[in-house]
């Protein structure tokens, strides 16, 4: 399976925006262990930012334009455990919207890939 095929499978940009509202209203903005990364975040600009870069991540079209990662969370000292915690959000918000764990762990990978990028910036 591709990576568009993986981005179709899904259901495309709607249906990515669906699970990235989900992650933060339901999941990443009621955990204390990381809702204070977002206290001075437009929540709006925020979930589209994120969903164009999730789209992109999973094989969509490239319409993310934002900054690096690096640059995105410089100044942030994002420890592994933020990370690992954002990454369980990202994986249950997923399942909560019917993906498969197959689908979910390629997911995970693509994020997981981007790790050294994030933390300790």
């Amino acid at each position: 399976m591709g990576e568009q095929a993986l981005y179709e499978k899904i259901g495309g940009e709607e249906a990515v925006a669906k699970v990235v509202d989900y992650f933060y209203t339901e999941l990443v903005l009621k955990d204390p262990t990381v809702s204070h990364f977002f206290e001075n975040t437009d929540m709006e600009k925020q979930r589209k930012h994120q969903t164009k870069f999730i789209s992109f991540a999973l094989g969509g079209p490239n319409q993310y334009t934002g900054s690096s990662m690096e640059k995105a969370h410089e100044g942030m000292n994002i420890q592994p455990e933020h990370f690992n915690a954002i990454a369980k959000h990202l994986t249950d918000a997923l399942a909560h919207f019917g993906v498969s764990n197959e689908d979910i762990d390629q997911v995970i990978t693509k994020v997981a890939s981007l790790r050294e990028d994030i933390l300790y910036k």
